[in-house]
C-alpha cells in the first residue's frame, strides 16, 4: 500500500505543481489568518484548480469557522475534504458534513494517551482524524510548529480508524514515524519549509522520498 502524503500549507502555483509532479495526493489550503500559511479564498480558489487538474484532492483547512466563511470557500474553492482543524464539536462535525455534502477530517492536538480518548464521539462522524502534537505554549496556531508527539501512542488503536498522522515530521523522522506508528497517510507543512510559510521543493523531493522509502522498505520486510 502505497502512504497517501497530504502537502499542506501551500501558497503559490509553483508549490501547488511541485506538489502534484511527486504525486503527492493532496493538497492542503489554510484559512486561518494567524497563521503564515493563510490564503486568500480568491488565491485557494485559482490554486485549488490547478491542483484539481493534476490530479491532487484538495482540502480547506479551517479553524473553528463560522458558516458565512464556510460557505463562501466551499462555494469559490469547491474543496474536495474539509479539515476542522479547532475545537469543534461532534455536532458541529456532523452539521458541516450534512451543509456541504463533503467528507470531513477532524484534527485531534495529542500529547499523551488520554488525549487518543477525544476520537470516540467522533467516530461515524469524521471521515478520517489527524493526530497532530499539542502547540507549544505561547503558540497561536492549532498546528503547523514544527512539533512531534509519541508516536507510540497510536499503538492504542484498535486499528479501525482512519487516520493521518501530523505534527512536527520531517525527511530526517517520517520513517521513523510511520514505522512506529503503522500510520498510512502522512500530513506535512512546516516540515518543508525553508521559513515559515515558504515551501522549498528540494525539503519536499526529500520528504515524499523518504516516505516512498519508507514503504519499500516495510514491504520488503514483510516478504522476509
Amino acid at each position: 500500500m502505497t502512504t497517501e502524503i497530504k502537502i499542506c500549507g501551500l501558497s503559490t502555483a509553483e508549490a501547488v505543481d511541485r506538489a502534484a509532479e511527486l504525486n503527492a495526493g493532496m493538497a492542503g489550503f489554510i484559512f486561518f489568518e494567524k497563521s503564515p500559511r493563510h490564503v486568500a479564498v480568491d488565491t485557494a480558489a485559482k490554486l485549488a484548480e490547478r491542483a484539481r487538474a493534476r490530479d491532487l484532492k484538495t482540502v480547506a483547512v479551517t479553524v473553528n469557522m463560522d458558516d458565512a466563511g464556510l460557505d463562501e470557500i466551499v462555494k469559490r474553492m469547491k474543496p474536495d475534504w474539509l479539515q476542522l482543524h479547532g475545537g469543534e464539536s461532534p455536532d458541529r462535525t456532523a452539521e458541516l458534513k450534512a451543509r456541504y455534502g463533503l467528507p470531513v477530517m477532524k484534527a485531534f492536538a495529542i500529547r499523551e494517551a488520554a488525549d487518543l480518548d477525544c476520537i470516540g464521539p467522533y467516530e461515524g462522524i469524521a471521515d478520517r482524524f489527524l493526530f497532530d502534537a499539542k502547540p507549544p505554549k505561547g503558540s497561536d496556531l492549532p498546528g503547523g510548529n514544527g512539533v512531534s508527539f509519541d508516536w507510540r501512542l497510536l499503538a492504542t488503536l484498535d486499528g479501525a480508524a482512519s487516520y493521518m498522522l501530523s505534527g512536527g515530521l520531517t525527511k530526517d523522522n517520517v520513517g521513523e514515524a510511520l514505522r512506529i506508528s503503522g500510520a498510512t497517510m502522512v500530513d506535512v507543512s512546516s516540515g518543508v519549509e525553508s521559513a515559515p510559510g515558504v515551501k522549498d521543493f528540494g525539503m519536499m523531493d526529500a520528504f515524499v522520498r523518504a516516505v516512498r522509502d519508507a514503504g519499500l522498505t516495510a514491504r520488503s520486510g514483510s516478504q522476509e
